[in-house]
């Protein structure tokens, strides 16, 4: 199938040539007909498989031919917002298409005065959006038709409320259209409520449906070995983009720090971060600028970046459902991703929690190191000079290096220190397989005992 098989406007071919699009992609295949039809549809697909074009192509087109005036695009954040637009925009260029992205932490002046003017397509979050709309200030702005990206990131962050209070404000007669990666029961029931007769397409594979595309593996490692583990993984996974989860943000910055220390390629996002600094940190990031982003749950939700090769769980999440959407940062668009957790014998509840009620097929697995190489051993040696806090001894050596031969000196301080700094020179981080499998064993024998004992005490 071309494109030219859709009976779109003359203009519109011509952003669809300068894009680049040779062929439909499945999604846009599905959706393009009955969106153009005026259906009402729910699109189940991934990010990665062209479903921005999938809705964007039949609304610009409907624009240009003066069936509509207006629709609206609600996403989950910022930046998938600017992207969306920015694509819309360039899609729609030739046929004198203009777009907005209205968001949060900046003035609403401008946001309302283009409104005003007559943008045709706003792309929006949803907590900027019910504010304008709560607010009174774009009543002009009446939508034919609506568009949910990535419904299932706005159930996860919270925005469904948000969701039903703006439709609320949005005439009736609209048309519909929500896409989500999965469909859980409260996406059902928003379907439910705010599209009328709606179509199902779907161009998740059962593989993709179920994770299968990302393998899974854990390590049980001491509580100290945390970094060590991380910094030998990273050494020797072939990534090309990856993300390393923590829990908190005091130890996204410390990692971030210990791993730019050693030369990695590394950067730090969580919710301290000002718009400006986390928005060009994400440019770099899809840029291939920076391969590795230490995140917060918070700070990477919406976090829209292709060719994750890898995630990395520097502590497993308490709740099943963060760990689903951390590792679905991988394996996307077909390809297929490593999903790494790191867990200490504290952790085993929360690793059979995720086993269990999310099915999730996670293989045991260890991490072997060698002896650190001289070019490594010079980077110990250097890291722990950086934590030293000898400044008082700097002094004293500054005062009297007049005596001495400086490269001599620096001879003599690299010899001692070589010889004083702890190396790691274990062949496992953490423990060995048959270890890691006997005290899983031991732990998973110690809950049935303990569901006996349970189930004993309610009989009495």
């Amino acid at each position: 199938m071309t494109f030219k098989e859709f009976d779109f406007h003359s203009d519109l071919f011509k952003g669809i040539k300068a894009a680049g699009f040779k062929e439909p992609s499945p999604i846009q295949e599905l959706a393009i007909p009955l969106i153009s039809q005026g259906n009402d549809i729910v699109g189940q697909a991934h990010t990665g498989t062209g479903k921005t074009a999938a809705f964007g192509l039949p609304i610009i087109d409907k624009i240009a031919k003066g069936e509509i005036e207006r629709a609206l695009v609600i996403t989950p954040t910022r930046e998938l917002a600017t992207q969306v637009s920015d694509e819309l925009y360039h899609l729609g260029r030739f046929a004198g298409i203009r777009t907005l992205t209205v968001y949060g932490g900046v003035g609403y002046g401008r946001q309302i005065a283009l409104i005003h003017k007559g943008v045709q397509i706003v792309v929006a979050t949803p907590g900027r959006l019910k504010d304008l709309y709560r607010k009174g200030k774009i009543e002009v702005f009446n939508p034919e038709i609506v568009v949910l990206d990535e419904a299932d990131e706005m159930l996860d962050m919270g925005f469904l409320d948000d969701i039903q209070e703006i439709f609320q404000y949005i005439p009736q007669n609209r048309q519909t259209l929500l896409f989500s990666a999965t469909i859980p029961e409260p996406i059902k029931d928003l379907a439910e409520e705010i599209l009328y007769q709606p179509r199902f397409i779907s161009v998740v594979s059962e593989t993709e449906a179920t994770n299968n595309i990302i393998q899974q593996r854990y390590y049980v490692i001491k509580e100290n070995q945390r970094d060590e583990a991380i910094v030998r993984l990273l050494e020797t996974e072939e990534s090309d983009k990856c993300i390393i989860f923590c829990r908190m943000k005091r130890e996204v910055d410390r990692l971030t720090e210990h791993l730019q220390a050693l030369g990695f390629s590394a950067a730090g996002i969580h919710g301290d971060l000002v718009q400006n600094e986390r928005e060009s940190m994400i440019k770099s990031y899809r840029r291939g600028e920076i391969k590795i982003m230490v995140a917060t749950d918070v700070a990477a939700r919406g976090l829209d970046v292709k060719n994750v090769t890898h995630v990395f769980n520097y502590h497993i999440p308490f709740d099943p459902q963060s760990y689903v959407h951390r590792i679905g940062r991988t394996g996307r668009a077909g390809k297929s991703g490593q999903a790494i957790t790191l867990v200490t014998t504290e952790e085993f509840k929360e690793l059979q929690r995720i086993r269990k009620e999310v099915g999730a097929n996670m293989q045991l697995a260890t991490i072997s190191i060698d002896s650190p190489s001289e070019e490594n051993r010079v980077i110990q040696i250097l890291s722990y000079i950086k934590h030293l806090e000898a400044e008082p001894i700097a002094d004293k050596l500054l005062e009297g290096i007049e005596e001495f031969d400086t490269k001599e000196l620096l001879k003599k301080l690299l010899t001692h220190l070589a010889k004083t700094t702890p190396v790691n020179s274990l062949e496992v981080i953490g423990f060995e397989m048959e270890d890691a499998e006997e005290m899983m064993q031991d732990y998973l024998e110690g809950e049935k005992e303990t569901k006996k004992s349970n189930r004993k005490r309610k009989r009495r």
